[in-house]
């Protein structure tokens, strides 16, 4: 099993811990990580757009003037798409953008995310963030201690002092694991996780494991 250290805000050594094969020593696959990638990005898109064929614009039926003799073009219909105010051709209509992914797939490619970021030393687990406020300042602080300006910091659960002092800092996000997703971890340089986190991860992703 892969042996990590954990380190406190200075980045002091305070003990190591033992991590779970199924969940950070995996065969990375980048097909599997851009299907799932591509189908979360899908699923955020509204597909709300619509438009009006010429069977829905309101308007009379009749012919605009007669065939011939005008000198202008034929024309049988005001709603026509080649006049101004005429219906949409192969518009777009409401519609569902998302991409079905199977649940061991989606499982699997986290699994991938997170040993991209170990095997990259791009993993950092720390034994506690507390801030006793919600202050930027404080936070911004604690992470220069740890040396690090990009990263997703995982939490056991919801920590609205961490989360609310981190948010107008650039290129950081605070996660709790209910929430961890693939993009995020990719879309980020490193990866902070809190130790009380760890056994979460790993009763999601390999519940017939536990982290040492």
């Amino acid at each position: 099993m892969p042996v990590v250290d954990i380190v406190n805000l200075s980045k002091e050594k305070v003990s190591e811990v033992e991590l779970s094969d199924a969940v950070w020593d995996v065969p990375v696959r980048i097909s599997v990580l851009h299907q799932v990638v591509c189908a979360q990005l899908a699923s955020r898109r509204q597909g709300t757009a619509s438009t009006k064929g010429r069977s829905e614009i309101r308007g009379s039926g009749r012919k605009p003037y007669r065939q011939k003799g005008t000198g202008r073009a034929r024309a049988g219909s005001r709603k026509s798409p080649v006049w101004r105010g005429g219906g949409t051709v192969f518009g777009p209509k409401p519609r569902s953008y998302q991409q079905r992914v199977p649940k061991k797939v989606r499982r699997l490619a986290l699994c991938m995310a997170l040993t991209d970021k170990r095997k990259s030393d791009k993993v950092v687990v720390l034994d506690e963030f507390k801030l006793q406020e919600i202050k930027t300042k404080r936070f911004v602080e604690a992470m220069k201690g740890l040396q690090i300006e990009n990263a997703l910091i995982l939490v056991h659960q919801d920590d609205a002092n961490l989360r609310k002092s981190s948010r107008n800092v650039p290129h950081i996000k605070v996660l709790p694991t209910d929430g961890l997703n693939v993009y995020d971890i990719l879309k980020h340089e490193n990866l902070i996780v809190l130790s009380s986190a760890l056994e979460k991860i790993t009763e999601r992703l390999a519940p017939n494991e536990r982290t040492a």
